[in-house]
């Protein structure tokens, strides 16, 4: 009877939110579920002003920052507030070792100094709708997966097209691995600016080392601006353009925050995977994110023996450096706290009751099975989509190539528009590569990942030339790319380019090499063993989260995340990750200076914020002669959330959501109610910087703040 009653109470904290305010990415259209709860933690708010079509509410302040980050409105002339790693790529773009940004920081004065950011995009969601019905009325248990999904493409693009208007988009995504079906309704405005950085010495306080750990002391914030047309429309880049007029902007609370005060996330939180099998968890921690980290850690050691040589290349890679070092780090992580917090275990647990409740249950017969043997027939083909990731896609000398043999492929096709609209991104990128890129970066990373893949992946499994190379010989070929291809310096590309021509381009020695990689992959992926396992997995996937649902019917589940809006509300909160050991809620600036190490660079403090720090110069900022740095929810969030505003219960701003905690890095996968926290950057201390250190009070005066 012991072992029943753990099982059900595992499968409770697993998969269903049983009244917890922390866990939970829930859809806002849908927070009348939810809203009950929220005002026992806190909440203040109607409903309407959290989610409105017609009216202004909280969601109009929310931005997807770039469709990678989030951000919010905090003046009512398009002020944008989100991270510094969010900014950082824009922030490196604009910066020159004469006009070193970066590392110096920046603030406009007025609008006519805010910086261009071309590519940059701050989307607003308008609406959101439930089609469920629409779609799943076409459906039936008969269809195989590829018919099933051409239905699902068939009924929503008539959907999509009856949602999409002048200056509006639409989509529609599934949930629930495929359950149900919601329709999203946008508007992204095109014209972004950067408008003040801290130094990253603040912004990026405490580096790789820090990264992913409590206590923190972060400076992660970074402020653009939205321009509109006239019309307060989107439109293109222009100097004609003007500051947005948002719908809605958050007040400022410079009030504070103390333990179990209301604490809400919106956001556009990427991908989580709650409802991952314990299959699927033992392939990840054995194979798939140990050869991950593997070969990211190959590429950041080779990009910073250079990026140490030359503060040139040290700005043009910081961007890049920064996002591999993330995940790479998020990756080591998550491995170790799978295992650490038994994470399989409990996805085991889950299992056992799902066998007894589908038992007797002809829709679900062999479900978990067909499960157990996808992922076992899917294990031969992961280091392979490991590397079609990190180094056909994910290396810029090889994408690029990859982008031109992608539209080769779509010419021979006969879809003359793809391989247009190819080969204008492929130049673009170019364009961007030979500008910011080091060839011997590119170069060296190219051959010491090629000799990773080439002892990683097996020789059945590789094409063409992959098949006439070893570790061994690979340095011989380099010298032969570097010798002849098209792709090895600026000069002999935009040569080729003004004749161009795709019989030519097939013979060059990167270009076969990357074709190579590319169609062993394919190859890989079409194998009839795999195309079955893959199409076994999806089916059993809906039908296993189907039934979990079915099992607990009373209770709310959210589903995972997939970078649509999400809310999650919570309480500011301490906690306690293992014996002896406890963490306060927040950190200060004097816990900042007591880490400061002038031969570190990671834990560099810059002049002037030491200078202010030294005065006791906190102003309206401080509170009881202290000046809080960053402080705790315990909020469920993930990647795509970085930049979101944290949210009082009045609705107003008290701080940007950056990170997670160390030892809750299996989140993303089983949800630790006990440990899993969000890191915040109090708002305090974004104002504190601003005004007292950098003079930024022009921004700081756009704000409504609350005391």
């Amino acid at each position: 009877m012991k072992k029943v009653v753990v099982i059900l109470s595992i499968f409770t904290y697993a998969f269903s939110n049983v009244a917890r305010a922390d866990e939970g990415m829930w859809l806002p259209f849908l927070i009348g579920r939810n809203y009950e709860d929220m005002k026992k933690h806190g909440l203040k708010l109607t409903q309407e002003q959290i989610y409105s079509i017609n009216n202004s509410s909280l969601k109009d302040a929310v931005i997807s920052f770039g469709g990678f980050c989030t951000g919010e409105v905090i003046s009512s002339q398009g002020l944008v507030l989100t991270n510094h790693h969010c900014g950082y790529d824009a922030i490196a773009g604009a910066s020159t070792p004469e006009k070193n940004y970066l590392d110096n920081g920046f603030w406009a004065k007025n609008h006519s100094e805010e910086i261009k950011v071309p590519g940059l995009t701050a989307t607003f969601m308008i609406r959101m709708e439930d089609v469920t019905a629409q779609v799943v009325k076409e459906l039936n248990s008969k269809m195989t997966n590829e018919e099933r999904a051409k239905k699902i493409k068939e009924i929503t693009d008539i959907l999509v097209k009856d949602a999409s208007s002048t200056g509006y988009e639409a989509f529609v995504s599934d949930f629930y691995n495929g359950n149900e079906f919601y329709l999203f309704v946008k508007q992204t405005y095109k014209d972004v600016r950067l408008v003040g950085t801290p130094p990253q010495s603040a912004g990026k306080y405490g580096g790789d080392t820090d990264n992913w750990v409590w206590p923190r002391h972060t400076a992660d914030f970074s402020m653009f601006r939205i321009y509109a047309g006239k019309d307060n429309n989107p439109s293109v880049i222009s100097d004609d353009n003007v500051p947005l007029k948002p719908k809605h902007s958050l007040p400022v609370s410079i009030k504070g925050v103390k333990p179990g005060d209301y604490a809400m996330i919106m956001g556009f939180p990427g991908r989580t995977n709650r409802y991952l099998t314990s299959y699927g968890v033992e392939q990840a921690i054995t194979l798939e994110q140990p050869k991950i980290v593997d070969v990211r850690a190959k590429k950041l050691e080779i990009m910073k023996k250079y990026m140490d040589k030359d503060v040139a290349v040290r700005l043009n890679y910081s961007s890049k450096y920064a996002q591999v070092a993330n995940y790479w780090k998020y990756y080591i992580g998550q491995t170790q706290q799978l295992k650490y917090n038994k994470v399989a275990d409990k996805k085991r647990a889950v299992e056992t009751e799902f066998l007894k409740y589908a038992n007797g249950k002809s829709e679900f017969d062999g479900v978990l099975s067909d499960i157990e043997k996808a992922f076992k027939a899917t294990d031969e083909i992961i280091y392979i989509k490991v590397y079609h990731s990190e180094f056909t896609r994910q290396v810029d000398m090889n994408s690029l190539v990859y982008m031109y043999k992608l539209a080769l492929d779509a010419k021979a096709n006969g879809n003359e528009e793809r391989a247009k609209m190819l080969m204008e991104a492929a130049a673009a990128q170019a364009e961007t590569m030979y500008t910011e890129r080091n060839m011997d970066i590119e170069f060296e990373t190219v051959e010491e990942v090629l000799k990773m893949y080439l002892t990683d992946v097996s020789a059945a499994q590789r094409l063409g030339i992959l098949n006439s190379l070893s570790p061994a010989s690979v340095k011989v070929f380099m010298s032969r790319v570097k010798k002849h291809s098209i792709f090895a310096n600026k000069e002999r590309y935009e040569a080729f380019m003004k004749n161009f021509s795709a019989d030519e381009m097939k013979k060059d020695p990167l270009f076969i090499l990357v074709k190579d990689l590319d169609d062993s992959y394919q190859k890989a992926m079409s194998k009839a063993s795999v195309k079955e396992a893959n199409d076994k997995l999806a089916r059993g996937n809906r039908l296993f989260v189907k039934a979990v649902r079915e099992m607990q019917p009373n209770k709310k589940f959210y589903p995972n995340a997939n970078s649509t809006m999400r809310l999650t509300y919570g309480n500011v909160l301490a906690y306690e990750p293992r014996d002896a050991v406890k963490y306060d809620y927040y950190t200060t600036i004097d816990g900042m200076m007591a880490k400061e190490d002038d031969t570190n660079p990671e834990f560099f403090v810059d002049k002037r914020m030491k200078e202010v720090w030294q005065k006791k110069d906190y102003g309206q900022y401080g509170e009881n002669g202290k000046l809080v740095v960053n402080f705790l929810t315990n909020n469920d969030i993930t990647g795509g959330n970085s930049g979101s505003p944290c949210i009082n219960g009045n609705g107003e701003l008290i701080g940007t959501a950056f990170d997670g905690n160390w030892e809750a890095m299996s989140g993303d996968i089983y949800f630790e109610p006990n440990i899993q926290r969000t890191i915040v950057c109090d708002i305090r201390y974004v104002l504190w910087i601003m005004d007292k250190c950098y003079g930024a009070t022009n921004l700081v005066n756009e704000m409504k703040l609350v005391k």
